[in-house]
């Protein structure tokens, strides 16, 4: 057999055997349902939500806010900026706002702490930001 005939068998023989393999992968079922993959979605949706909520609703309390003033950060900038972050780094910030925020009802924390807790905090968001840009 010459070169060319190996060749055009090669080629047909991939086909064939190529196309069976894809035909067995496109007959199997998928991994992850779409009920699974959308109930996650929405999940994930909600999750997302309420940490954005927990965040604007400390930054808009009145200790943020006399913070952020007090600093010359812009609140209004800050807040805009949330949004934009990953659903990781959006989870830590809520979680550290949790935080604070149970550390001012328990008293442990004085103005000035607070002061600069929020400052860091927003120094934070917008510096994440500004990396992304």
């Amino acid at each position: 057999m010459s070169a060319g005939i190996r060749k055009i068998l090669a080629v047909v023989m991939f086909t064939a055997f190529g196309t069976v393999g894809a035909s067995n992968l496109l007959g199997q079922g998928h991994v992850v349902s779409t009920a699974d993959l959308h109930s996650e979605l929405v999940k994930s949706a909600a999750t997302r939500q309420g940490n954005l909520a927990k965040v604007k609703n400390f930054l808009s309390s009145e200790p943020a806010r006399k913070a952020l003033k007090s600093a010359k950060i812009d609140e209004k900038q800050v807040e805009k900026a949330v949004p934009y972050l990953s659903d990781a780094e959006l989870a830590r910030l809520a979680a550290r706002t949790d935080k604070v925020q149970q550390d001012i009802a328990a008293g442990v924390l004085s103005n000035q702490q607070l002061t600069y807790i929020v400052i860091a905090l927003a120094t934070a968001v917008l510096v994440i930001l500004i990396v992304k840009a």
